[in-house]
Order: structure tokens, then C-alpha cells, then sequence
């Protein structure tokens, strides 16, 4: 394995593990209702565990109104008890066909608590792609070792490899950034 490959290999690391942060920050609720907070649950269909977004259409009706219409009515209930299983904190309004998820609005010391909620999520993130570049440059220093690349590649690696780690250390700052504006926002 050349050096090339080995930064290559790590770029897409640190890509799955920024869109990981992303999908986390995506399931905290902001006083606003959106599909994300919900679509990703899981539910027992048929003794299948099956994806929400597959089971039903997720609409927000408005701010705060998540509205879901299963395509098959008889999985409603399972629906409903996996929302009721998730870390929401709301209880579902069953009509027998739909249901629908009130969000009120949260109060200043819960939007603080998210937010500090928001900064561990991002510290998490930003330590997943430490440990990344810490595996990427024992295998860089590895390669220089077993004589397969020169010392100057390795210092050339290991160079590459810190820029592209501070790209991604960026970014998470950026979308930490943005979703703190979000939990903060009345």
C-alpha cells in the first residue's frame, strides 16, 4: 500500500465519520418539528425491524406538527410504540389512520441543556477523527519502517494527513456551529 492509498482510505474515514456527527445532530430536537427527528426510527414490522421512512410518509405541517400516515394502517400501533421507545419525549396522537406528534416549545434552560448536549456530540466527533489520524500515521510510520516508503515520504504523509484532519476538525467547529445557532434560536 502506497501512502497515496493509505490518505485516501483515511479521507473516506473521516468523511463517514463527519456524516455520522451529522445524522446525530440531525436527531436533536430544536423546538421545531422535522421528518429527520423521527424517520430514522426503528419498528417492529412483522417481527422485522424496519425503518419508519419506510413504513410511512413523514410530512411537517408546520412548525410544530409532525404529521405520519402509514401505508398499511395495521402498523400503526408498532409505530406508535417506537416513538413512544425513542428519547423524544412526545406522545403520538393516534386517529387510527395517522399520527401526530405535537412539539411545544422548548423552555431557555432546556435549549441550554441541548446545547451542551450539541458541544459532547461535537467533542465525540472531533476525538473519532483523532483517532483516525492516530492510526493513519502509525501505518504511514509503519510503511517507512518496513523500508516501503523513504523517510521523506512519510514526513510528506504525515504532513497530508494533519491538513486533511484540520479540514475535517473545521468542518465539525462549522456544523457545531450551526446547530448550536438552531438549539439556541427562539
Amino acid at each position: 500500500m502506497t501512502t497515496k492509498e493509505l490518505l485516501h482510505n483515511t479521507e473516506e474515514k473521516l468523511k463517514k465519520a463527519l456524516e455520522s456527527l451529522n445524522r446525530e445532530f440531525s436527531e436533536i430536537r430544536t423546538g421545531r418539528a422535522s421528518p429527520h427527528l423521527v424517520e430514522g426510527l426503528h419498528v417492529d414490522y412483522y417481527g422485522t425491524p424496519t425503518l419508519l421512512k419506510q413504513l410511512a410518509s413523514i410530512s411537517a405541517q408546520d412548525a410544530h406538527l409532525l404529521v405520519i400516515q402509514p401505508w398499511d394502517v395495521s402498523a400503526i400501533v408498532e409505530i406508535e410504540k417506537s416513538i413512544l421507545k425513542s428519547n423524544l419525549g412526545i406522545t403520538p396522537s393516534n386517529d387510527g389512520k395517522i399520527l401526530r406528534l405535537s412539539f411545544p416549545q422548548l423552555s431557555k434552560d432546556r435549549r441550554q441543556e441541548l446545547a451542551k448536549q450539541v458541544h459532547q456530540m461535537s467533542e465525540e466527533g472531533r476525538i473519532s477523527l483523532r483517532t483516525i489520524r492516530r492510526d493513519a500515521k502509525e501505518a504511514i510510520e509503519k510503511l517507512e519502517k518496513d523500508k516501503i516508503i523513504s523517510e521523506d515520504d512519510k514526513f510528506r504523509g504525515i504532513d497530508e494527513l494533519q491538513k486533511m484532519v484540520d479540514k475535517y476538525i473545521a468542518k465539525v467547529d462549522e456544523v457545531l456551529k450551526l446547530k448550536e445557532k438552531e438549539v439556541l434560536e427562539f
